[in-house]
């Protein structure tokens, strides 16, 4: 019987082989560039186009995107362009580089550039007014920012670049993989900035793109440089499907074991959470993006035996300079612990009103704590809290309000507009931030105030005449004017445009009258939460005080109203925002002085103080009141299961690399038992891994018979030509099959060579490669036989040169630019040499 051999050799039989001549077809061929430059290009477009979805909401509105995928789409064309004719890989970064700055000029220096598209001396001159702009806005605005023609310059040409590092690491470095890094620096920006994080459009589009890119790249092999594999190989699909799902697994299940990965300043935590969702309070500018959300995300229910529903107080805003306001923490005097607080001033009234209010904050994710004001105490929290006492904001230490729940008890003055009017005294005792009026204030603004509380004569009357004047008929509740007039925000230039449209929501109506009160000589404050709520129908025990009535609030009760200090009676809220909240009491009228009605409910956002009737279920028990604040039991109970989750990770990362080399074993060797099967090559892959475990690696020109024979011989497997040794047999039979499967049968060997004195000819792969394991584990030592166990060098090895691809990609350029340099200093040094000799 002949055997036809699967692959040729020109030493085999003398002479070239014919598949070895190229003819005029495949030179043909080999000079068609294909599809891959296009598909390249088009994977890349979409990688990074893909990605920049997630700026929204960063930059506000879609105007940004078109220019945005325009100048990606253009980059990337133009290189697929270069690249179809054989261009060389600097060549084609060239036209890259060139081809953004020619749709720039074109997309936003049309007017001041030769033809339209080549820049020209004006054209830097509004290049520097684009960027000086660009630069304010990042500096002075918080997002989403407003998409001037600065900020969207800036935006395209940085996804340019990014489009051309992507397709450099993708192809000419050969390196797809670590292309990635690009999309990664798009989607950090939205995930530091945004409250949402990156969105799931955003990260699907990049993930396509990202996929697309490592496909094309193992699809398509343009040239030996790039040295990609092809995506034909068996079952290359399902050990791609394998990779990701374990990829996701892993990454779905970390969080859960890292301690604090979803605690901390960091609202959101880690953003990734499978089993739901989790919503946080943003103060000022993500309060309208909450509004505006329909589903009604982050679930907070509350109990209390207050007359009627509270505000629930997160946050306090009182710095109102600049274009961006946000809370200041005072970190330096925040006093941890909240089982006693104390607000830091006198209060004379003479009625004072206790209340308990039991939390449940759900999936609520912020560091700031939810409570009604003036808290005293706050327990059965979990982990260490802070407290302000400037504001008496609630900040966690090193955990967040994420399924807490715990018993607020606070305190405040029973008011009254009599007593609010006797309140003259001048104001003390209160940091200077609270009275400091704002600089720079438009003159809108402080001309409004001037004539809203002309004649009024105490700051009580002047409070009102502002509350009544933002509450009138002149002013509109809308959550979707901000947007279209580009004042979605806040800060004192969003003012001037608010009371010049008259309608906005919470923010700005809050805004207006603190800043306003400040300019008349009134201490005032933003205070950021959520206004009350409505009630489930259902009861909550708490032990001293009884069923109390359950409210619930959620996004779509994100408010925020302005607090003034009055000397004797402490920080006072007032309502100014219509159809949203209730009105207190001491600040009610009849009718303001445009005919509204300060109580009415405009788009029934308004709830009901009286509980809502219905079935009544059981009572739920909440935390007692006496517990420490400081959650020291729960504290004690979680470092003990910390220390065991961070033991079992480096557990886990320890044994990971003899996890790994098993499941490569055990996928190698799961097959055909017959020694001449389709597991030959698996079976021979694995000898040269057991191999180099124990310290005899293959040459990188070594034959296979030459390695056999060396390792045969080297005493590894037994005595000095390891005749004695059922090892050195196995690898006798497992070189003779290889060879047989890759070069055909050599004459003089049976087919169906096996052990040499066994009674069977079908002795499977997995039995011989134990059998060579076991006899290297019997003549090596300890510590080789540690490392080839724990450590095992052929899996190391990998790693390794997997984690120094990318510095390889940087070092060979940075390589050739050395070598260029050290070559132009020569030219330049022998050139002086000669002069000055001459």
């Amino acid at each position: 019987m002949t055997l036809t051999p699967q692959r040729h050799s020109g030493a085999d039989t003398g002479r070239t082989p014919e598949v070895l001549a190229p003819s005029p077809a495949s030179s043909a061929q080999s000079r068609r560039v294909g599809a891959h430059p296009w598909v390249m290009a088009a994977a890349v477009a979409v990688s990074v186009a893909g990605a920049a979805l997630s700026l929204n909401g960063v930059l506000r509105g879609w105007a940004w995107y078109v220019p945005v995928l325009t100048t990606v789409c253009v980059v990337a064309l133009a290189m697929a362009v270069l690249r179809s004719l054989r261009a060389q890989p600097f060549l084609v970064a060239l036209g890259g580089f060139a081809s953004l700055v020619f749709i720039l000029t074109f997309t936003f220096f049309r007017r001041d550039s030769i033809a339209g598209f080549i820049p020209s001396g004006d054209t830097m001159a509004q290049l520097g007014r684009y960027l000086r702009r660009a630069s304010e806005t990042v500096l002075a605005e918080s997002s989403p920012v407003a998409p001037n023609a600065g900020i969207v310059l800036v935006t395209c040409a940085v996804l340019g670049l990014v489009a051309i590092l992507v397709d450099a690491l993708a192809v000419p470095l050969a390196l797809p993989a670590t292309s990635g890094l690009g999309l990664l620096a798009i989607l950090v920006v939205p995930a530091m900035v945004k409250p949402q994080s990156v969105g799931p459009w955003g990260f699907a589009a990049a993930a396509a793109g990202y996929l697309m890119i490592l496909a094309c790249s193992q699809w398509f092999a343009p040239d030996n440089r790039t040295m990609a594999d092809t995506a034909r190989n068996p079952g290359q699909f399902r050990r791609a499907a394998l990779t990701g799902g374990m990829a996701l697994v892993i990454a779905l299940l970390l969080p859960l074991a890292v301690p604090g990965f979803d605690q901390g300043t960091f609202p959101q935590g880690s953003r990734l959470n499978p089993w739901g969702s989790s919503t946080g309070l943003n103060p000022m500018i993500s309060l309208g993006n909450s509004l505006r959300s329909p589903s009604g995300d982050g679930r907070i229910t509350y109990a209390s035996n207050a007359s009627r529903p509270q505000y629930l107080r997160s946050v306090t805003v009182d710095r109102f300079d600049g274009d961006s306001w946000s809370p200041d923490d005072r970190d330096a005097s925040r006093r941890v612990g909240v089982g006693r607080m104390d607000v830091g001033y006198e209060v004379l009234a003479d009625e004072q009103v206790r209340t308990v209010t039991a939390v449940d904050t759900g999936r609520f994710t912020s560091p700031y704590l939810p409570v009604p004001y003036a808290p005293d105490s706050v327990n059965g929290l979990d982990g260490r809290w802070s407290w302000d006492p400037a504001t008496l904001s609630i900040k966690g230490v090193d955990t967040n309000a994420r399924n807490q729940q715990y018993v607020v008890q606070s305190t405040s003055p029973r008011l009254t507009p009599e007593l609010l009017a006797q309140s003259s005294a001048p104001v003390r005792g209160i940091s200077e931030e609270f009275i400091r009026p704002p600089n720079n204030v438009p003159d809108i603004v402080r001309t409004t105030a001037d004539t809203v509380t002309e004649g009024s004569r105490t700051a009580y009357a002047k409070a009102m005449a502002i509350q009544n004047y933002l509450r009138s008929v002149e002013f509109t509740y809308s959550l979707q004017s901000p947007v279209q007039g580009g004042y979605d925000g806040n800060g004192l230039s969003v003012l001037a445009d608010f009371l010049t449209q008259k309608s906005g929501y919470c923010i700005h109506f809050a805004s207006a009258m603190a800043v306003m009160a400040r300019l008349e000589g009134i201490p005032s404050r933003i205070a950021v939460g959520y206004a009350p709520g409505r009630s489930t129908g259902a009861t909550v025990s708490v032990p001293g005080q009884g069923a109390l009535t359950e409210y619930e609030v959620d996004s779509r009760d994100a408010h925020a109203w302005p607090e003034l200090y009055f000397q004797g009676l402490g920080w006072v809220a007032f309502e100014p925002t219509p159809s949203r909240g209730v009105v207190p009491d001491y600040a009610s009228q009849a009718s303001t002085p445009g005919g509204a009605s300060t109580n009415e409910n405009n788009d029934g956002l308004i709830p009901s103080s009286a509980a809502t009737p219905g079935a009544t279920p059981g009572a739920t028990p909440v935390p007692l009141p006496g517990l420490d604040s400081s959650g020291e039991a729960g504290h004690a109970l979680r470092l003990p299961l910390y220390g065991a989750a961070g033991i079992l990770l480096l557990a886990l990362l320890a044994a990971s690399p003899r996890i790994v080399r098993a499941g490569l074993r055990s996928r190698r060797l799961r097959g055909s038992p017959s020694p001449g099967g389709s597991t030959a090559a698996s079976a021979w892959a694995e000898l040269r891994d057991l191999a180099t475990d124990y310290g005899l690696a293959p040459g990188v020109s070594e034959t296979p018979r030459h390695f056999s024979g060396r390792l045969r011989e080297s005493g590894a497997l037994g005595g000095p030509d390891g005749a004695d040794d059922a090892g050195a047999r196995a690898v006798a039979s497992l070189t003779a099959d290889f060879e047989r499967q890759q070069y055909g049968r050599p004459a003089g060997i049976p087919e169906n060579a096996a052990l040499a004195g066994e009674p069977s000819a079908a002795v499977s792969a997995a039995d011989r490669i134990a059998r060579t394991q076991a006899s290297l584990r019997r003549h090596s030592r300890l510590p080789q036989r540690l490392r080839a166990e724990w450590l095992p060098p052929s899996v190391m090895n990998r790693w390794g040169l997997i984690a120094s691809a990318p510095f390889r990609a940087i070092s060979r350029p940075a390589a050739k630019l050395g070598q260029a340099a050290a070559r132009s200093w020569r030219t330049v040094r022998d050139g002086l040499r000669r002069l000055r000799q001459g």
